[in-house]
């Protein structure tokens, strides 16, 4: 089924901020809630209302949605949620920021789904520009190999949660809006282990290091990013691990600049050669082109060089580049210069005082 604009899901307009965006999703929040609405589409809405949220609320998110809109989400690792309780698992921390409690609630044998990772990633323009790949190290807490993950020492037996006394979840409300959230003693696992592993103190997780590769596509942009779904921290005592968040930062190039699928740089001639027309050697991401100069040239003038912009991050080909002709006026002017320019113009320069 395709999905519906993610302003629509909302009913706010395209300039909404994080205050009418919060109170949107709020009242959806509270409609759809299947722990609140029985009826057959509760969770399908609740689940579209959470993704649209998470998307706006998101500047990075919202400025791609907005340039590319779903295609563009989706070219960067972002297929939304599969369903209510993936928003509860994944994204349940926005809970506690609009209803004042957690609100995520997992499987009763799970563990605690682990931290959302940020890596900062520097790339040159023409990295951007044509895609690369990147090995990056990540200092993180990667699963306990003592005990697999399980937290607890190999043969013993695990214990029952006293805190949720075995069920995994804990039962929180606010009026008639009530939630079962995981428990924090055992994760929502309802047991602890009997006999803690001594690698992880019973965590199922330690601290280390990890490389992974990252594919960076063309025409990428700074302050863009990508999610890679399950790299992120490993879950305490076996549960899910949360993602991890590319966030690209572009360097600077010294004579292109970017306009969306465009680029612009500029070429500076003499009036003579902007009045006869010449040739210049301009830089382009392909290297160094020749291109003509037409006769009667005015300052401001652009010429336009297809296809050799910003290769499309949805595909389709690449923008163009723009050059914009700069008209270099000569200043210090010899008796015989003066003489000639006056001819030129067709009569003396004393008339007019144009040239003292």
């Amino acid at each position: 089924m395709e999905k519906r604009d993610y302003y629509t899901v909302l009913s706010v307009t395209r300039t909404a901020d994080e205050r009418e965006l919060k109170k949107a999703y709020r009242a959806l929040a509270m409609e759809f809630h299947p722990d609140r609405n029985s009826s057959h589409d509760a969770a399908e809405k609740f689940k579209e209302a959470s993704e649209a949220y998470e998307v706006l609320s998101n500047p990075d998110k919202r400025r791609i949605y907005d340039q590319f809109g779903h295609d563009g989400l989706r070219n960067q690792g972002f297929s939304g949620f599969s369903g209510a309780e993936d928003v509860f698992s994944s994204f349940g921390d926005i809970f506690g920021d609009l209803f004042g409690f957690g609100a995520r609630r997992g499987a009763g044998g799970g563990g605690q789904r682990g931290s959302d990772l940020r890596y900062d990633l520097q790339l040159t323009f023409e990295e951007a520009l044509f895609g690369c790949k990147k090995s990056i190290t990540l200092d993180h807490y990667t699963a306990c190999e003592t005990c697999r993950g399980s937290g607890a020492k190999e043969g013993s037996q695990p214990v029952t949660c006293s805190t949720c006394r075995g069920r995994g979840q804990i039962m929180q409300g606010q009026g008639m809006f009530i939630l079962s959230t995981p428990c924090h003693a055992c994760g929502g696992q309802g047991r602890l282990p009997g006999d803690p592993c001594e690698g992880c103190k019973g965590q199922g997780r330690v601290r280390g290091k990890r490389e992974i590769a990252v594919q960076i596509p063309a025409g990428f942009d700074d302050g863009m990013s990508l999610r890679y779904g399950g790299e992120g921290e490993p879950g305490a005592r076996g549960g899910p691990a949360g993602d991890l968040y590319i966030a690209v930062q572009v360097e600077a190039h010294p004579t292109l600049q970017r306009d969306g699928d465009d680029l612009i740089t500029e070429s500076t001639i003499g009036m003579v050669a902007a009045a006869l027309g010449s040739s210049v050697t301009v830089n382009t991401p392909d290297g160094d082109e020749e291109i003509k100069i037409p006769k009667g040239t005015q300052p401001g003038d652009v010429i336009t060089l297809k296809r050799r912009g910003v290769p499309r991050l949805r595909g389709g080909g690449r923008g163009d580049l723009h050059v914009v002709v700069k008209v270099q006026i000569p200043t210090d002017l010899t008796s015989k210069q003066k003489t000639l320019l006056e001819e030129f113009d067709g009569e003396p320069s004393k008339k007019r005082g144009i040239f003292g």
